[in-house]
């Protein structure tokens, strides 16, 4: 049975490594904080971001991925955007032939670069395989065993089918993709739009605001996704819609939890110091601005929820720039 290595012990990073061991794989769990690592063997259970899930015998918590980054076939990718180009510099053992699965999801900051492109930058002399491993799942429904569908997304088929047969459980149903733009960017941008509704709740408007935010976000997502040549079919699919809904209506989004807390008076300072886990689309939404007006690109959603972010903008712009405009054709 093959070795795999999980970066990060987040809820998501932790809930798949519980999965593969469940499976029989020997897997090697690395967090970055010295005093949980301490406390992920002292309880085995991540009782921060995964509680009431006990780590399997055949998971090791350890200190070094570097040690175990030989052995190890599969390296699961477990960590924020803006921290994967510092690990993937500290990735110094990586014999050809590695299976690098990413399961963040956002673009980075600076160079507005996604996953894949800064694991391309990061290991340009390695020879190995990237799939991006999206969809409609939090890790919280996953560890219940809540019937569940993700896409293993690779241009490489068949490796995008051996990650497919790794993860797949009676309880998670695993597709296969090859658009890796479309499924990377779809999984980023979903994040901003899942802000953009958590602000509708906290305002307190009701589900047709919030499935006119959603059903606009898309179509502002698929004009993004095809500056960049994605396929329109992925923003429909699990990886797009699918991800989205879930995304912008689950009490488990961090997403959602930032623009809700927002939208009823907080700073994003002030709800971005008290939450445990990272809200991805509060940092993409930087790069994506950048992205928007340099390629003068129609997506007023993405805007204002910038500007309510980052330039102190009443939250009650986010459904006035809909309401307000122009009329004309849906389409």
């Amino acid at each position: 049975m093959e070795k795999v290595l999980t970066i990060g012990a987040g809820s998501w990073g932790t809930a798949l490594t519980i999965l593969l061991a469940s499976k029989g794989y020997e897997c090697y769990l690395w967090e970055h904080d010295e005093e949980n690592r301490k406390l992920l063997r002292k309880d085995r259970e991540n009782k921060t971001f995964l509680p009431n899930h006990k780590l399997l015998d055949n998971i090791h918590v350890i200190d070094d991925f570097n040690e175990f980054s030989d052995e190890c076939s599969v390296i699961l990718l477990a960590t924020p955007t803006q921290f994967i180009r510092p690990v993937l510099k500290n990735l110094k053992k990586l014999k050809p032939g590695k299976i690098i699965v990413n399961v963040a999801k956002g673009l980075e900051i600076g160079s507005l670069k996604r996953i894949s492109e800064i694991v391309s930058e990061e290991l340009k002399e390695k020879n190995y395989h990237y799939v991006h491993f999206a969809g409609p799942t939090h890790a919280e429904e996953v560890s219940n065993k809540v019937p569940s569908a993700i896409v293993s997304v690779c241009e490489e088929e068949e490796i995008a089918k051996k990650v497919q047969n790794m993860f797949s459980t009676s309880y998670l149903r695993v597709y296969t993709g090859t658009d890796l733009i479309g499924a990377e960017l779809a999984g980023a941008l979903k994040n901003c739009i899942a802000i953009a509704a958590g602000i509708s709740d906290g305002l307190g408007y009701g589900d047709n605001t919030k499935a006119a935010l959603m059903t606009r976000g898309i179509g502002e997502m698929m004009i993004i996704g095809k500056f960049y040549n994605a396929d329109p079919k992925t923003f429909i699919g699990l990886t797009g819609f699918g991800d989205l809904v879930v995304t912008c209506t689950s009490k488990y989004s961090r997403n959602r939890y930032l623009g809700e807390k927002i939208g009823s008076g907080m700073s994003v300072d002030e709800v971005m110091g008290h939450m445990k886990m990272v809200s991805e689309g509060a940092y993409t939404i930087k790069a994506l601005k950048e992205i928007i007006e340099k390629n003068n690109l129609r997506t007023p959603i993405f805007i204002e929820l910038y500007n309510i972010l980052y330039n102190n903008q009443s939250t009650s712009t986010i459904t006035e720039i809909f309401m307000n405009r122009n009329l004309r054709s849906e389409f």
